[in-house]
């Protein structure tokens, strides 16, 4: 599995509501960025407790729901921003049920891997809200399971547009991005996934105490 990056975007925190402040406003790249294992450099993430860091450092959302997006919300402006969702990697023809928690991928010259399904958060919905009347969009990508995902950094490198991401070996077959996202960001897990996402190796810490937690 070889995709095109087609982008690489990066963003700056930057006043988003009110107080608050936001790095989600990612934007294309020119040249080589740099993939270390806190995330790219440059790019910021405005609140460490929740987005960036080993576990978090490369967020991919698929080119491909951004058509989608478009059929269920019109032809916003907004979706032809590769980072409308806050998005690291512009990526086309892979989606989260193509892969699973703990694929490795060579990255330009990076090893990564696939650490979690993004869960989206109040960003996404007030980006949204405030550039396009479009709400509701948190429920909304939990019901459809669009949700992207995040990579820890292996072997640190770098990339550009015009690279390629190759995935070079399967995680948790078992796995997909889609079936995690549906079992602990939705809540469908039965008792039996429970466990298992509780002690699956490649996933995140955090999302493995969701599961712990979930159990009881």
């Amino acid at each position: 599995m070889k995709r095109r990056i087609q982008a690489m975007c990066t963003g700056t925190a930057r006043p988003f509501n009110g107080a608050e402040t936001s790095a989600i406003m990612k934007r294309p790249r020119e040249g080589a960025i740099q993939i270390l294992q806190d995330g790219l450099a440059p790019d910021e993430q405005a609140d460490r407790r929740v987005h960036g860091g080993p576990e978090m450092a490369v967020h991919l959302y698929p080119l491909d729901h951004h058509d989608f997006w478009r059929g269920e919300l019109g032809a916003i402006k907004l979706l032809d921003e590769f980072g409308a969702f806050g998005s690291n990697l512009a990526v086309g023809d892979l989606c989260e049920n193509d892969v699973h928690i703990g694929d490795q991928f060579l990255l330009g010259s990076a090893l990564v891997e696939i650490s979690q399904p993004r869960q989206p958060c109040w960003k996404i919905e007030h980006r949204f809200s405030a550039e396009c009347d479009a709400k509701g969009m948190v429920a909304k990508i939990v019901k459809t399971g669009k949700c992207g995902w995040y990579f820890r950094v292996l072997e640190t490198g770098d990339t550009q547009a015009g690279d390629t991401l190759e995935r070079i070996k399967i995680g948790h077959s078992d796995w997909t991005v889609a079936r995690t996202f549906t079992a602990l960001i939705a809540g469908k897990a039965t008792k039996i996934e429970l466990e298992e996402l509780a002690g699956l190796e490649k996933l995140s810490p955090k999302l493995r105490e969701k599961a712990r937690v979930k159990l009881g």
